[in-house]
């Protein structure tokens, strides 16, 4: 196992955590919105072992502070980047992650040597039809600070899905999913940092969607819902440079419940070496 180096940066008086392992080209995993970077657990020795790989909390997540009002999620992000002397990286980031890593190669392109977007929407996407199920709900507990109910039911909607009920996925994969996702419920992180968000990018994602210009590979789980699926397929027609893969039988975050295939097909994706 590679030794894993850990640190902490600081930000308008909080503090963002971070850790980095291995050498070479550098690769950053930017976590889902319900979960927090160690939904990276499973593949991190796996990457380490071919590039420097960078995964953070972002605040309001993890080991990271509180938010303490709304946040520009992007400009931590090249601050952390900066913190670190990357210039250049493969960006990978899952579901709000990878809208995250997105904008941020709209506003830096020399920062993306690739993007890896999993089940992600552009900013600027809008759902169309009916909201996830249990969606309204979960928004009331979480406004009642009911985290129990609160937290089982964004496990619900984002773990599960919308085509599953617990019994019939991996237990111990939705027990961490669990405690993971009760830091940010019982923080009320999306309420206060990302309902207002700080500077989003303007015109959004969605509509610049031809200025990627690095490779990008576009990761759904067949189980996900189908707005999220329309927006992979989106995300595909407007990136001259992209391609798709559907990961079967995984819902929204198919990185943490298929690892294994997952990051099979992360490295054949990926170059070791950037221009």
């Amino acid at each position: 196992m590679l030794q894993t180096a850990d640190g902490y940066l600081d930000l308008d008086g909080g503090k963002l955590y971070y850790e980095s392992a291995g050498s070479g080209v550098p690769l950053v995993l930017s976590h889902a919105a319900f979960l927090d970077s160690r939904m990276f657990d499973a593949q991190w020795d796996t990457l380490a072992q071919r590039f420097h790989v960078i995964r953070y909390d972002m605040r309001g997540y993890g080991r990271s502070s509180d938010a303490g009002g709304p946040i520009c999620r992007r400009a931590d992000l090249k601050r952390l980047l900066d913190h670190l002397k990357v210039t250049q990286a493969h960006l990978v980031g899952c579901s709000n992650g990878g809208e995250i890593m997105l904008d941020l190669a709209l506003t830096e392109p020399h920062l993306a040597a690739t993007l890896t977007l999993v089940d992600s929407t552009p900013s600027g996407f809008q759902l169309q039809g009916e909201p996830p199920r249990y969606m309204n709900e979960m928004f009331d507990a979480v406004q009642r600070e009911e985290i129990d109910r609160g937290s089982e039911l964004q496990i619900r909607i984002w773990f599960d899905g919308q085509f599953r009920e617990p019994e019939q996925v991996d237990q111990a994969l939705r027990e961490k999913a669990l405690a993971m996702n009760r830091i940010l419920v019982e923080r009320k992180t999306f309420l206060i940092a990302d309902t207002q968000p700080v500077c989003p990018l303007d015109p959004p994602a969605v509509a610049r969607l031809n200025e990627v210009n690095c490779p990008v590979l576009v990761v759904a789980g067949a189980l996900d819902h189908p707005e999220i699926l329309r927006a992979a397929d989106m995300m595909t027609a407007g990136i001259s440079k992209a391609r798709k893969v559907i990961i079967e039988g995984s819902g929204h975050v198919p990185s943490y419940e298929q690892p294994e295939l997952f990051t099979a097909q992360l490295l054949s994706f990926l170059p070791e070496t950037v221009s």
